[in-house]
């Protein structure tokens, strides 16, 4: 819980220096990671979800509309979840097909939103071995979707697990492609909070969550 509960701080603290310092863009470093965790469930090693924490607090201090752009390998259940019928919080998800990879239940193309929030919520499922310039068409449609609802503040839920070497997934991104990605998510040109959620080759991961920084 004290891991759980600083994880969620260090997002705070990213964001109230965002709203404060008049920067562009912040990084948290979170361990444990939030984003397969819901209102009243944990889930792939995440008990609070820093990004659903953070967006909260961004609309409280009027930086909305807020954007969730999720690009971990895996995708952000506990976050669609809890913004699934909420029309102010779009949710924009980039990760393995569930057909194949945990969450499995979570992340079809079909899932758009429900109710005042159908819409607002848009699934990108790859297949496994997709590697950067297979990755990037899906990057280009998310952040043209996000810039097309009109967000104007955008919080990132960066997974390294995405990296060739990952242990435990099955992409191909490889370092330089990291840098890339970042540059296309800085021209949107708003205040980005990154948050860090997956990344288990352990070796790798440090300069890989570098490389994503130097983008930006």
């Amino acid at each position: 819980w004290q891991s759980a509960y600083w994880s969620a701080q260090a997002a705070l603290t990213a964001l109230d220096h965002l709203a404060t310092s008049g920067d562009a863009h912040a990084f948290a470093l979170c361990r444990p990671p939030g984003h397969h965790a819901g209102r009243d469930y944990m889930g792939g090693y995440c008990y609070l979800n820093n990004a659903a924490i953070a967006a909260r607090a961004a609309q409280a201090r009027g930086l909305g509309p807020v954007a969730i752009l999720d690009i971990d390998y895996h995708h952000g259940n506990g976050t669609q979840d809890i913004f699934y019928a909420d029309p102010d919080v779009y949710f924009a998800s980039i990760h393995a097909d569930p057909c194949t990879d945990y969450p499995f239940y979570w992340g079809h193309a079909d899932e758009r939103g429900e109710g005042a929030g159908e819409g607002a919520n848009l699934n990108l499922p790859l297949p496994r071995g997709t590697d950067g310039n297979s990755y990037r068409p899906a990057l280009d449609t998310a952040l043209a979707a996000i810039a097309g609802w009109g967000a104007s503040f955008l919080i990132v839920s960066f997974g390294a697990d995405t990296h060739s070497s990952d242990p435990i997934s099955s992409f191909a991104l490889e370092r330089e492609d990291y840098s890339e990605l970042a540059d296309a998510i800085a021209a949107l040109g708003v205040p980005t909070l990154v948050l860090m959620e997956g990344g288990y080759a352990v070796g790798d991961l440090g300069l890989n969550v570098a490389a994503f920084l130097s983008g930006f």
